[in-house]
């Protein structure tokens, strides 16, 4: 074959590194902008948090991306030509990309965000295990055990497979009845039910508890003892048939049950206390049925180019000899800066962003924000505001992501006012959230002795003028968390 060359033209799409940046900064939620922003700074000692970092000052941005492009390796053309004037020329500086909203200072303030002070949950037990007369080699079993429970408090790990991990990684030799007898112990401390090894078990502890402190629980811990299963599917009449039980006693008995914690683990000291707290990234209030909206005013960092690196630039210009060494010292500060003007720049598009697109969605679902109704919310997927804001639907997608709205009615997910449409008998499009609401209230407002079925539901709804099919029901009802009619059933 014979080698030949031709030439092609090619259209390519590449983003640019401050695009990508400003993607990356869109995901980031309020509560975690703070952290980003502060390891920009450890990485970049020309960007600093002004003096008045929580002031919000409407002042002009002198921050303008340069159009060429950054190169981070430099060159020996580009130190021959600095423009050091564009650098130091801008004097006392700050950025204008502040939306401080005076109507609600109380938004506006530097409020410290609250933290939990409390022992995690593997402190707490290791506290009370410390007060067990145990010898070394025993202390450091149970600490291995104690390590081995999950978050919820259930010890979900063989015996056999904690007696390796003893002899493989701590050279401590144990055996399965001296882990099952420590665990025995463990279970006795609090909260009640902890160290568990499953549900069933999880429960008869805290019975037992109880059972110590002079509670009546005995007929309570015979159906978990011996029909558990049985209970769990909601079999009743056999337990009762079995037990020789009335229907008063069966009542108790699972009013007690359902007052047990199935999670004993879940109420200690959570092992990521930042998702403990939900920090709105939007504030929407109802002034005389005029909604207005601000943004948290974290969003709004203060930031600047440090002065002590412009002053260097300064230094370097009134200089009148100017070596290789220099050069290259000021090509150093000249990317560094660059590099702060793009994360300023980032944060001031992301604000934009994130306002533009919470401001749509807050036009769309105008009828909610004013009510705080479901029923009210309009059929909007991500292309519906995309088209409104001429962003992209991945844009979109990312400022949706993770992101809190404040309002008279709650807190809510941005997605949360994202949903399909659904026809009714009428050609109406309708939100399936305002169906899903529809068959929320259904369920709650059933006969709890007689729970409507699928098929039931199917038809109330469909009477209401919904055009839907059962499967469409059922699966409605499994997004809700809903179980189905025969564990739905109460005595």
């Amino acid at each position: 074959m014979a080698l030949s060359q031709s030439l092609q033209q090619k259209l390519l799409q590449k983003l640019s590194p401050q695009q990508i940046q400003l993607m990356k900064l869109l995901q980031v939620p309020t509560a975690n902008l703070e952290e980003r922003i502060k390891e920009e700074m450890e990485e970049n000692p020309a960007l600093e948090a002004s003096e008045e970092y929580e002031e919000h000052e409407n002042q002009a941005d002198e921050f303008a991306t340069a159009d060429e492009e950054f190169d981070p390796e430099g060159g020996d053309d580009e130190s021959d030509n600095l423009d050091i004037a564009e650098y130091i020329d801008n004097d006392d500086e700050i950025a204008d990309y502040k939306l401080k909203d005076d109507n609600y200072p109380e938004t506006n303030e530097n409020k410290t965000l609250p933290v939990r002070v409390e022992d995690s949950f593997y402190e707490t037990l290791q506290e009370q295990l410390n007060m067990l007369s145990l010898n070394e080699r025993e202390k450091k079993i149970a600490e291995h055990i104690i390590g081995s429970i999950d978050d919820d408090g259930y010890l979900r790990r063989d015996f056999a497979a904690i007696v390796d991990d003893l002899a493989f990684r701590q050279n401590v030799s144990a055996t399965e009845e001296e882990i099952a007898t420590l665990v025995k112990q463990i279970q006795k401390f609090d909260p009640p039910g902890i160290c568990a090894r499953d549900l069933r078990e999880c429960l008869l502890l805290q019975l037992y508890r109880k059972a110590e402190e002079g509670a009546d629980v005995d007929i309570t811990i015979r159906i978990l003892s011996k029909y558990f299963d049985e209970f769990t599917k909601k079999h009743y009449e056999k337990i009762q048939k079995g037990l020789d039980l009335s229907d008063e006693d069966l009542k108790t008995a699972i009013n007690q049950i359902i007052k047990l914690n199935p999670k004993p683990g879940g109420n200690i000291g959570e092992m990521n206390k930042a998702e403990s707290y939900i920090i709105p990234d939007f504030f929407i209030y109802n002034n005389n049925n005029t909604l207005e909206l601000s943004l948290n005013s974290k969003n709004a960092p203060d930031l600047r180019v440090s002065e002590g690196y412009r002053d260097m630039l300064r230094d370097y210009e009134k200089g009148s000899k100017k070596d290789k060494r220099q050069k290259e010292a000021v090509l150093f500060i000249k990317q560094k800066i660059d590099a702060a003007k793009w994360f300023i720049d980032a944060i001031k598009q992301r604000q934009n962003t994130l306002y533009t697109t919470m401001h749509a969605i807050m036009e769309y679902q105008h009828d909610f924000f004013l009510t705080g109704d479901e029923t009210t919310l309009k059929p909007m997927i991500l292309k519906d505001i995309a088209e409104i804001t001429n962003l992209d639907i991945s844009t979109v997608s990312r400022v949706a992501n993770s992101k809190f709205v404040q309002t008279e009615f709650g807190t809510y997910r941005l997605k949360f006012f994202f949903s399909e449409s659904l026809s009714t008998e009428s050609g109406e499009e309708v939100s399936t959230r305002e169906v899903k609401k529809i068959l929320s209230d259904m369920v709650e407002s059933e006969s709890k002795r007689k729970p409507l079925s699928d098929e039931r539901l199917t038809e109330l709804l469909q009477q209401k003028g919904y055009n839907i099919a059962r499967r469409t029901v059922a699966k409605y009802r499994e997004q809700l968390n809903i179980p189905v009619a025969r564990l739905r059933k109460q005595i």
